[in-house]
């Protein structure tokens, strides 16, 4: 079958030589919209564990957290690289000095590469110089994973983000002269956003220096404002035809060279009111191929709009 997109595990053999999985990390962190910072609550759609399902708790060291996770990976896959990976709430928002050594513990035989899940507005350089420094040293590569979600500013005040998208905007200009990589995560089918939303969340994402994109569809987790919202009959879901509607106009107008991480995510049954429709997520990936296939399209199909699109008849 063509393929229509970029594909993160076809852009890690490329760079690896071999296949590459994430070990999921968990340290003692919390979030500023969580701890009174910015508010309390966190943001409307996240859980009490943040989106760590399948962590090991904090409480555990992160040289065993790796060896724990490689043990159970390693054999399953056949694998020999990995990438610690610090998912939980925001790996930023802690003490430099504690930051470095979570890093430094994550620096272990087979370990490619270090991702880095954070908030826009919880990045600056004293943390993008630890990572500098710890890429030199240990000879790791790093990708920052930015969670914006949507360009769409009311929509980011209702989910109670506490950011908007300049902070966004502001922390990829940061990174930008590291040469580090990084990833933004995007929730399509939020309250209060359309398709015109998505399309332009991928115009933004575009016109930046993005190397990679999350996406993954509204979920209710249990417990949270999103669910009593949701009980409430106060927001509406979109159809998963829908979504898959929406995340191929996203690969239609996402620059070509972005890889995707992912088009739809998971998680868990028991932690949900709502999840994917009910349908496993290889289902919903294969209606968006078949989608992209039927359509005769693929992403950058419509990424006409960079570099001076109005006077490219002057000067092509």
């Amino acid at each position: 079958m063509e393929t229509r997109y970029r594909v993160y595990s076809d852009y890690l053999k490329d760079r690896y030589g071999e296949k590459v999985y994430k070990l999921p990390i968990s340290i003692p962190d919390t979030c500023p919209n969580r701890d009174g910072r910015l508010g309390t609550g966190g943001c409307a759609f996240c859980g009490s564990i943040g989106a760590g399902y399948e962590n090991l708790p904090a409480s555990v060291t992160v040289a065993e957290q790796i060896e724990k996770n490689r043990a159970h990976i390693a054999p399953k896959y056949k694998a020999h690289k990995f990438i610690a990976y610090f998912q939980n709430f925001t790996n930023t928002y802690i003490r430099p000095d504690l930051f470095k050594e979570y890093l430094i513990g994550a620096c272990r035989p087979g370990i490619v590469g270090l991702a880095v899940a954070t908030r826009p507005d919880c990045l600056n350089e004293t943390y993008l110089d630890i990572m500098a420094e710890v890429k030199a040293q240990y000879g790791v590569d790093i990708l920052i994973e930015l969670g914006l979600q949507t360009v769409n500013y009311k929509t980011l005040g209702k989910i109670n983000r506490g950011h908007t998208v300049a902070e966004y905007i502001d922390a990829l200009m940061m990174i930008a002269p590291y040469g580090f990589r990084n990833c933004t995560h995007v929730i399509i089918g939020l309250p209060g956003d359309d398709m015109e939303d998505t399309i332009e969340t991928a115009k933004i994402i575009s016109a930046l220096p993005t190397h990679e994109v999350k996406l993954h569809a509204l979920y209710i987790i249990k417990n949270t404002f999103l669910a009593k919202w949701y009980a409430a009959g106060k927001i509406n879901l979109i159809t998963v035809e829908e979504y898959v509607r929406r995340v191929v106009a996203f690969l239609e107008y996402a620059r070509p060279d972005i890889v995707f991480q992912r088009l739809i995510g998971r998680a868990p049954q028991a932690a949900t009111e709502f999840a994917n429709w009910g349908m496993g997520w290889w289902r919903i990936r294969d209606m968006i191929d078949y989608e992209l296939a039927a359509a005769d399209t693929k992403q950058g199909k419509k990424c006409t709009y960079l570099h001076g699109k109005a006077v490219r008849q002057f000067t092509e």
